[in-house]
C-alpha cells in the first residue's frame, strides 16, 4: 500500500510516500521523503515537490493507494494549500483521503525517539502573533500514546495556566524562540523542536475507518479581515435623492 503524505501546517513543506507493503502494520515501511525545511512558499512548491518525489521513488500518481493530510493546527493559508491539494489528488485518482492532527504525528516521532521513562510530553509549534499551537500526550503502553489535551493555542508565558489539570510534563518539544518564553518549570524541560514527517503522518492515520471530509484545525480566525463598509458622501446621497425626485416628477 503506497500512501502519499502531505503536511503544510508548519514552515516545513512536508511530502512523502510511505510504502508499507500489503498492510500498514509493516514493521519497516519504505519511506521516500520530499521535505523542504523552513519555507513559506507552500503554494508554489507543493505540487512540483510531489512530482519530484514520485519521480525519485520511480512511481507515478497512478501507483498511489491513499492520501494522508495533516490538518493542523496551523495557519489558515498553509493548511488550505495542503488540504486542498491532497483532496484534489485523491478525488482525481478515486482513492481515499484521510486527515490527521499534525501534532499527533509529531508526538509519534517524539515517543519513538525518547526513553521509555518519558511518559508525558508537550508538543508545540509556532502559531505566530506571539502564540503557540500545542498539545499534551501521554504514553498508554510500550508503543502507544494518547492525546490528553489540545490541540490549543496560547501564549508560551500562559502555558502553565492553559495546562491546568494536565499530568506533569517530562519533556517539551517547541521552537527555540518560543521555548525561551515558557514558564521556568516548563522551560527547563525543553528538549528540542519537532515538525511532521511522512512516516508518522501515515502511522497515526486510521485506515480502518471510513474516510471523512477533511476538517482544518484553525483554532482561531484568519489574519485577513473583511474591510469596513465605506460610507457614501452625504452630498452624493442628497444629489441622488434630488435626481430621483426629479425623475419621479417627470414621469
Amino acid at each position: 500500500m503506497r500512501v502519499l503524505a502531505i503536511d503544510t501546517a508548519t514552515t516545513d513543506l512536508v511530502t512523502g510516500v510511505v510504502d508499507a507493503g500489503p498492510g500498514l502494520d509493516h514493521e519497516d515501511p519504505k519511506v521516500f521523503d520530499g521535505v523542504i525545511p523552513d519555507t513559506r512558499a507552500h503554494n508554489e512548491r507543493l505540487v512540483p515537490t510531489i512530482g519530484t518525489l514520485l519521480a525519485d521513488a520511480h512511481l507515478t500518481y497512478a501507483d498511489l493507494d491513499a492520501v494522508v493530510v495533516g490538518c493542523g493546527p496551523g495557519p489558515f493559508t498553509g493548511l488550505r494549500v495542503g488540504m486542498a491539494t491532497g483532496q484534489a489528488i485523491a478525488q482525481a485518482l478515486s482513492i481515499p483521503c484521510y486527515g490527521v492532527c499534525s501534532h499527533d504525528a509529531m508526538a509519534a516521532q517524539v515517543f519513538a525517539a525518547v526513553s521509555e521513562e518519558t511518559r508525558t510530553v508537550l508538543v508545540a509549534t509556532d502559531a505566530r502573533r506571539k502564540e503557540m499551537y500545542f498539545a499534551v500526550y501521554q504514553r498508554d503502553g510500550d508503543s502507544t500514546f494518547a492525546r490528553v489535551m489540545g490541540p490549543s493555542v496560547a501564549r508560551p508565558e500562559d502555558a502553565a495556566d492553559a495546562m491546568a489539570g494536565c499530568p506533569d510534563i517530562d519533556a517539551v518539544f517547541i521552537p527555540e524562540q518560543l521555548g525561551d518564553r515558557l514558564p521556568a518549570g516548563l522551560r527547563e524541560r525543553v528538549v528540542g523542536e519537532v515538525t511532521p514527517r511522512a512516516k508518522q503522518l501515515v502511522e497515526v492515520a486510521d485506515f480502518s475507518a471510513e474516510p471523512q471530509p477533511l476538517e482544518p484545525m484553525y483554532l482561531r480566525r484568519p489574519d485577513a479581515k473583511e474591510p469596513p463598509a465605506v460610507r457614501s458622501s452625504v452630498a452624493l446621497t442628497s444629489r441622488d435623492q434630488r435626481s430621483s425626485g426629479a425623475d419621479g416628477a417627470a414621469e
